[in-house]
């Protein structure tokens, strides 16, 4: 059970960690209304980060189902949309995080599982 926790925490700091560097790097608000190059990038830059935060998940937790991805990606979406309804501004960078970033850790921890078959 503790490794379960463990690896949602890790899995789920690996996730906001990186958006905040992406952010902090780049010297865009995310709030703000972003350019379409900008999107995209966030948006590929996401989706690996969401995958690398799937599999770290997994990595730590180790088991063998998706359950514990599953989790991770309901805390994701959840965060999210709980910034959604709390912050002022363009909520693109939520909307990304519920539809794309929290599915896509799912297949982190399917590329963790089938790597460790």
């Amino acid at each position: 059970m503790i490794r379960k926790i463990l690896g949602l925490i890790a899995g789920y700091f690996v996730f906001v960690i990186t958006s905040l560097a992406l952010f902090k790097a780049s010297g865009n608000n995310p709030h703000a209304d972003p350019t379409n190059i900008f999107v995209i990038f966030t948006a590929i830059y996401g989706i690996l980060f969401s995958i690398v935060s799937g599999f770290v998940t997994q990595l730590i937790a180790k088991t063998k189902s998706l359950n514990i991805n599953y989790i991770l990606a309901l805390i994701i979406a959840g965060f999210a949309a709980f910034s959604l309804f709390k912050s002022t501004g363009n909520h693109w960078t939520q909307i990304l995080a519920i539809f794309i970033f929290a599915p896509v850790s799912i297949l982190g921890g399917l590329f963790h599982i089938k790597k460790m078959n």
